[in-house]
């Protein structure tokens, strides 16, 4: 059910999934799933839950001997961000419903992942301070660049929405309508504005994250 209930939402988007909508993808009544969930709130908890315990989180044994924190982390960073990239509509309901508990932070927010997080820090050498220190960075880093790159990077979700043409009215998203001749500097960089460097762009802000954070327990 749930795996459906995310196979709706990357094809058509969260407003899509709805009690009835789900029923009939699964070719039973919308009644029917009020067994397993309480309506529409707990389905789309039960989504960021599944979307949360996809992300494998690297094991003690997993690595080599000689890898060390930074490559804990950037295997952790990938496999997030394959998420985000499989699920770019789902993505954002990690962000957007409340944790448990307010020091839990968004992709990371689950009891199991933070323990794994921080155990596995503090097996490379990290003090308690700096693990929970590297939490909050990391999760920070991962969340702005992630949400960013699934807002632009996502698939066209379907049914598409056409704007309503109230006359005059400014209707969004227009691009090949927009008009930059006001505005020289914009139209002359237009294209490598619109340019895709998200693979570099996260590579670089990763590494930079991992400078950051050697310097700061070196201190």
């Amino acid at each position: 059910m749930v795996e459906t209930a995310i196979g709706l939402i990357d094809t058509e988007g969260v407003s899509a999934l709805t009690m009835r909508r789900l029923g009939a993808a699964l070719d039973v009544e919308a009644m029917a799933l009020y067994r397993y969930v309480n309506g529409r709130e707990d389905l789309l908890e039960a989504v960021v839950d599944a979307l949360v315990t996809s992300i494998e989180i690297p094991a003690t044994g997993d690595l080599q001997p000689v890898d060390g924190w930074q490559a804990f982390l950037q295997v952790l960073a990938h496999n997030v961000r394959r998420v985000a990239i499989e699920h770019p509509a789902a993505f954002p309901l990690i962000a957007t419903r409340h944790p448990a508990a307010p020091w839990l932070r968004p992709p990371l927010r689950s009891l199991s992942m933070v323990e794994a997080f921080l155990t596995g820090l503090e097996a490379r050498g990290f003090s308690e301070r700096q693990a929970v220190g590297a939490y909050r960075s990391f999760t920070s880093f991962l969340l702005g660049h992630l949400l960013l790159e699934a807002a632009t990077q996502g698939p066209p979700l379907a049914p598409a929405e056409e704007p309503l043409d109230e006359g005059d009215a400014n209707l969004p998203n227009r691009d090949a309508e927009l008009d930059v001749s006001e505005y020289p500097t914009v139209a002359r960089l237009r294209r490598p504005l619109a340019e895709d460097h998200t693979d570099e762009e996260f590579e670089t802000a990763l590494e930079h994250l991992l400078v950051r954070l050697d310097l700061e327990n070196a201190q």
